[in-house]
């Protein structure tokens, strides 16, 4: 909008057309070619956000162009200072620069001075690797130093960069699968691509290098004494985990497209009967019954009769996550009490 109105209204003022007065302005005035730089990727990144352009590009080519959203904030701090008439003056000439100045610092210790230092003290490495129910699906085993002081809870992510030689230089978060404990820690992978696939041919003793924990899909957000978790496909990672955390009565509601892709239900049905909980599981293509009934107010409350005294948790595919969501709001479950953990990236 910025740039938009300064051309059209130069533009204006001046009596010439657009083009000609932006390429003015570019040419002329201090520090707009870097200026412009950082508007290019602004408008880049925004227009890779978009749900369409999102689904198509590779997760490691994402996550690179977001990077270069740093950048930004050196190409335009020239232009800022040279220009910008709102930093002029003596408050401004100190507030502006150590405003920029906070930034950066932020930017230093959460991009390097926090993970050199958890890992450090932490020293990760792969313990081993197991394949669970399904063919594509397996669960890597973290070993560490002291890991009882690894600030991490149930439901929580980190990002993950394995020190392989072709895959240390791409970083993944994965949810933990299990609370994390003082012995190991677990992240449960499904192979979708070629660096997935990969991963679950590590050898143990393979070093990792971690950053987090982050999010706050866990048990502290709980407002109701009972819980309904609700997973869809790899989603289960992160429920497995919360239920571990979560009181007695709590409802699991799996879904899955066949039953050699539900992971942990030996794991699940021994929780549930050590936690006094109950898991359900839904199992079928989109369009068989038992799947096309369970998200609509009928066939959730005959699952969960009190679900709108519960807190629910969300974790699974997009159009899962807002197919529930739209069948709680017709049963009136409060925003409050909805906790999601889209499983986007």
């Amino acid at each position: 909008a910025h740039v938009v109105f300064i051309v059209y209204g130069y533009a204006l003022t001046g009596d010439t057309g657009v083009v000609d007065q932006g390429w003015t302005i570019i040419t002329t005035l201090p520090e707009m070619l870097s200026a412009s730089a950082a508007t290019i990727i602004l408008v880049v990144i925004s227009l890779i956000s978009m749900r369409a352009a999102k689904n198509t590009l590779p997760y490691e080519l994402w996550h690179l162009i977001h990077l270069t959203g740093y950048l930004v904030l050196l190409l335009g701090y020239g232009h800022q200072v040279a220009t910008g008439a709102n930093l002029s003056g003596d408050f401004a000439s100190i507030f502006w620069p150590a405003l920029a100045a906070l930034v950066i610092s932020a930017l230093v210790w959460g991009r390097l001075v926090e993970p050199i230092w958890l890992n450090a003290r932490h020293r990760f490495e792969v313990a081993e690797v197991v394949t669970e129910g399904a063919t594509n699906t397996f669960s890597i085993y973290i070993d560490g130093k002291k890991l009882e002081k690894l600030p991490a809870q149930a439901g929580q992510f980190m990002r993950w960069r394995f020190l392989t030689r072709n895959g240390w230089w791409q970083s993944h978060p994965f949810s933990l699968s299990a609370a994390p404990n003082s012995q190991w820690l677990r992240l449960t992978v499904t192979a979708v691509g070629g660096h997935t696939q990969r991963l679950g041919q590590m050898k143990p003793g393979t070093p990792v290098w971690a950053e987090g924990p982050f999010g706050v899909f866990t048990a502290q957000r709980r407002t109701r004494r009972r819980a309904l978790l609700i997973a869809g496909g790899s989603g289960i990672a992160p429920i497995r985990a919360l239920l571990e955390d979560m009181p007695p009565d709590t409802i699991v509601i799996y879904r899955a497209s066949r039953p050699d892709e539900l992971v942990f239900r030996a794991e699940l049905e021994e929780l549930a009967e050590r936690q006094d909980a109950w898991v359900r599981y839904v199992v079928g293509s989109r369009n068989d019954p038992g799947p096309r009934r369970l998200f609509t107010p009928d066939g959730l409350l005959g699952l969960v009769p009190d679900v709108n005294r519960r807190d629910v948790y969300l974790c699974g595919p997009p159009g899962l996550v807002a197919a529930a969501v739209g069948t709680l709001h017709q049963l009136d479950v409060p925003d409050g009490q909805i906790h999601l953990d889209p499983f986007e990236f």
